[in-house]
């Protein structure tokens, strides 16, 4: 009894919860059409095999369109933030320019000022030499 009974449950378990046989599926896909035997069918497995591999194709070209404008956004940002730094570098180097420039002016400056303060030290000492001398 418990037997019919487990083997009853085993032939309608699937059923009832939905996992019936596997069933024959038309899976897309490249198949082999020499296997066939009639004409119509060969016919029909090639014209299978040419759709799928149009929509593959139109799949793979939206795909690398899609990357490739990806890709071209990415440089002109890229593009734009060069501009950008090349903006900084030309400011800077002007900034750089200016801060030589008044380094020269107060470099050349300075030899001038340490003359005057070598011939104001000099008149000192003649200045002491005669006094002393007096």
């Amino acid at each position: 009894m418990i037997s019919r009974l487990a083997l009853g449950f085993c032939v309608v378990a699937p059923f009832m919860f939905g996992a019936g046989f596997a069933r024959a599926q038309d899976v897309p896909g490249i198949e082999i059409c020499t296997v066939e035997k009639t004409m119509e069918r060969r016919t029909s497995c090639l014209q299978s095999n040419v759709e799928f591999l149009q929509k593959t194709i139109a799949r793979l070209a939206l795909d690398h369109q899609q990357k490739l404008d990806a890709a071209k956004a990415q440089i002109d940002a890229l593009k734009a933030n060069v501009v950008a730094l090349q903006k900084i570098v030309d400011d800077l180097k002007a900034a750089q320019g200016k801060t030589a420039d008044v380094a020269k002016k107060t470099d050349t400056s300075s030899p001038k000022d340490a003359a005057a303060k070598d011939a104001t030290k000099d008149g000192s000492a003649r200045d002491a030499a005669k006094q002393g001398g007096k």
